[in-house]
C-alpha cells in the first residue's frame, strides 16, 4: 500500500509514476527491476520516492494492485442477464474484453499472473458473486451448495483459467466446461 503522500499526488501524477514502474517491472521482471532506475525514469528524487513508498516491494504491491484494477476495469461490471444463453454469452464477452485489453497492454499482460495471484480483492469477489447470483437465477448454477462456497470455487477456477490462458493456451469449450461442471446439477 502506498504511503499517504503518494495518495495526495494528483491522479495524473500517480498514474505516470505507476506507468513507469509497471513498464520497468514488466520488462525487467519484479526481482530484477531496479528501484533506483524506476525512480529516475519517473523523474522523482530518492527522498520523494521514500515518501511515497516504503521501498521497491511496496511499489511493486501498488503496481500489482493497479494492474488488477485495470484488468477488472477491462472485464467490466457484471450485467444481469435473463437467460442461460445470455449468461454464457456475457461470460465469453467479458473474457474477450479482458483478452483484448491484455493484447493492447503488454505490460499488464506481463504482470497479470502476479497481479491475479495476490490476495482476493473485494471488487473481484463482488464480480464473481454477481455472476454466481445471476447464474443461479437463470438456472445455470446449482443452488444446492452454499453461495459463498460457489463464489470461492468459481474464483479459484477463473484464476486458474486466466493463468492457463496467460501461459498461451486459448480457452476453448473444454476449459469453459470446467465452470459448467462446477456449476451444473449434482
Amino acid at each position: 500500500m502506498p504511503l499517504p503522500r503518494f495518495l495526495r499526488l494528483p491522479p495524473d501524477r500517480q498514474a505516470a509514476i505507476l506507468a513507469v514502474a509497471r513498464a520497468q517491472f514488466a520488462e525487467q521482471g519484479p526481482d530484477a527491476a531496479s528501484y533506483n532506475k524506476i525512480i529516475e525514469a519517473a523523474g522523482i528524487s530518492k527522498t520523494a520516492a521514500y515518501h511515497y513508498f516504503d521501498g521497491k516491494g511496496d511499489l511493486l504491491d501498488t503496481v500489482l494492485d493497479d494492474v488488477r484494477a485495470r484488468l477488472l476495469g477491462a472485464l467490466g461490471a457484471w450485467r444481469e442477464v435473463d437467460t442461460a444463453e445470455e449468461f454464457w454469452a456475457a461470460l465469453r464477452a467479458g473474457s474477450a474484453r479482458l483478452v483484448a485489453h491484455l493484447e493492447d497492454h503488454p505490460h499488464d499482460l506481463a504482470l497479470a499472473t502476479s497481479a491475479l495471484s495476490r490476495p482476493e480483492d473485494p471488487q473481484a469477489v463482488d464480480w464473481v458473486a454477481a455472476v454466481v447470483s445471476n447464474g443461479q437465477r437463470v438456472r445455470v448454477i446449482r443452488t444446492d451448495v452454499a453461495a459463498e462456497l460457489l463464489v470461492r470455487a468459481t474464483a479459484a477456477v477463473l484464476r486458474e483459467l486466466d493463468g492457463w490462458a496467460l501461459a498461451g493456451h486459448p480457452a476453448g469449450a473444454a476449459e469453459w466446461s470446467l465452470l459448467a461442471g462446477l456449476w451444473g446439477p449434482r
